[in-house]
C-alpha cells in the first residue's frame, strides 16, 4: 500500500465517494427537515378547499353555493379570505380569446376562470399591473376581466395604459389587472378571470366542479374545514366536502423519506463502485506479488495467514476510505447549512457508522483476492 500511493488512493476513492455520500444525505436531509416543515406551514396548512358535491346526493341540487358564499365563511374565526370559483363551459360557444373582433384573428384558447373577489386575494396574487376587481364590479356584473401574466404576452398586451380589452368569443371584456404572480392556484396565471356574476349573466351556473378557496391563520385550518360546510348550507351541509390541509408532519415525512431513499441508492451505488475498485486493485496485486506470496509460503505460512494479509490490505483501504468520506459529508452538510444560514444537524451514529461501512466494504471486496492468494501453490510460485 505505501510502496504504491497513488494507486492505494485511487483504490479507496470509490469507498470515499460513498460514505461521504451516505453521510453528506443524512446530514442534510435531517438539516433540511425544519425548512420543509416551515415551508408547508406557511403554505398547505393555511389552505382550506370547498368542494360542491351537491349533485351526486341530489341530481336536481343546482350549485350549493349560496350567492353570498364569501360573506358567511369570512365571518368564521381564523379565515382572512374567501371565495368561489370554477372553470366556465364554454363548450357551447366559442371560447378563443382575441383582442380585437377583426375577422381572421387568431385567437388563443384559455381556460376562463368565473371567481369572487374573495378567492383572488385567499389565492394572494402579485400584480405587474392594474387592479383586481372588486365588490361592486361583482354585484353589477361588470364586463372586466384579470389575466396573467402569460396569458398577456400571449395576447400581446404589454400594458393597461391604453385600457386593452379582449374578447371571448364575440364578448368584449375590459382588461383592468395582469398578474404575475400568485401562491396559491398557479393555473390563474394561464388563465382569463371573469367575475362570478358575469359568468352567470353569460354561461350560467356551473353543472359541477365549483369550488371555494378559503386562505386562514395559522392553525385555525381544520376548525374552518369543520365549520365551512354548515356555514355555507346549514339546510344541506352534505352537499359541500371541505378538505383541510395534510398534516404538516405526515407530508413532510413522506418527502424526506422519499428523499432520503432516492440518495441512499446512489450511496449504495458508489460503495458497490467502491468495492469492484478494491477487489480489482487487490486481485491485481495478487498476481504482482505472486513471488512474494510463494516464499511466504515456503517459509512456512500457511494459507490462513496469506488470506489475513490481503484482507487487511483490502479492509484498511476500506476503513481509510470511510474515514476521509466521513470527514468530507461532514463537511459537506456544514457547508451547506452555513450558506443557507441553516443550523447543520447531523446524527452521531451516522458518523459512528460511516468507517464501519467503509471497512466492512473494504473486507467484503478483499474476500476473492484473498482467496486467490491462498490457493496459489509455493513450488508453482517460485517458478514463476
Amino acid at each position: 500500500m505505501l510502496q504504491r500511493p497513488a494507486r492505494s488512493a485511487l483504490t479507496a476513492l470509490g469507498t470515499v465517494l460513498g460514505v461521504g455520500t451516505f453521510v453528506a444525505i443524512l446530514g442534510l436531509t435531517a438539516t433540511t427537515s425544519s425548512q420543509i416543515d416551515a415551508r408547508f406551514s406557511v403554505l398547505t396548512a393555511t389552505e382550506v378547499t370547498v368542494e360542491d358535491i351537491g349533485t351526486q346526493q341530489n341530481e336536481f341540487a343546482g350549485l350549493a353555493f349560496p350567492e353570498d358564499a364569501d360573506r358567511r365563511v369570512e365571518r368564521l374565526a381564523g379565515v382572512e379570505h374567501a371565495g368561489v370559483y370554477w372553470t366556465v363551459d364554454t363548450r357551447a360557444g366559442d371560447a378563443t380569446v382575441r383582442t380585437s373582433r377583426v375577422a381572421g384573428q387568431q385567437g388563443e384558447r384559455a381556460d376562463i376562470v368565473a371567481a369572487s373577489p374573495g378567492m383572488l386575494r385567499a389565492a394572494v396574487p402579485h400584480l405587474k399591473e392594474g387592479r383586481l376587481y372588486d365588490a361592486y364590479a361583482e354585484r353589477t356584473a361588470q364586463p372586466v376581466v384579470v389575466i396573467g401574466d402569460g396569458m398577456a404576452e400571449r395576447l400581446g398586451i404589454t400594458t393597461l395604459a391604453t385600457r386593452p380589452a379582449l374578447f371571448i368569443g364575440d364578448r368584449p371584456f375590459t382588461v383592468i389587472g395582469i398578474v404575475d404572480d400568485v401562491r396559491r392556484n398557479a393555473d390563474l396565471l394561464l388563465s382569463v378571470v371573469v367575475p362570478r356574476a358575469s359568468a352567470e349573466r353569460i354561461w350560467g351556473e356551473p353543472a359541477s366542479g365549483a369550488k371555494m378557496l378559503v386562505s386562514t391563520e395559522l392553525g385555525a385550518a381544520r376548525q374552518v374545514a369543520r365549520l365551512a360546510p354548515t356555514a355555507l348550507r346549514p339546510d344541506h351541509p352534505e352537499y359541500l366536502k371541505a378538505q383541510p390541509p395534510p398534516d404538516p408532519k405526515t407530508l413532510r415525512g413522506h418527502v424526506t423519506s422519499d428523499l432520503r431513499q432516492l440518495f441512499l441508492l446512489l450511496a449504495a451505488i458508489c460503495l458497490v463502485i467502491g468495492a469492484v475498485g478494491i477487489a480489482n486493485t487487490t486481485l491485481v496485486a495478487v498476481l504482482e506479488r505472486t513471488g512474494e506470496i510463494g516464499l511466504r509460503r515456503a517459509l512456512g505460512a500457511r494459507g490462513r495467514h496469506i488470506t489475513a494479509q490481503f484482507l487487511s490490505e483490502s479492509a484498511a483501504l476500506g476503513a481509510l476510505g470511510g474515514l476521509i468520506g466521513t470527514s468530507l459529508g461532514t463537511l459537506t452538510v456544514v457547508g451547506v447549512a452555513v450558506a443557507r444560514d441553516w443550523t447543520p444537524v447531523v446524527n452521531p451514529a451516522t458518523v459512528a457508522a460511516a468507517p464501519v461501512i467503509g471497512l466492512l466494504t473494504g473486507l467484503v471486496a478483499g474476500v476473492y483476492p484473498a482467496w486467490r492468494a491462498s490457493r496459489i501453490s509455493p513450488a508453482e510460485a517460485l517458478r514463476r
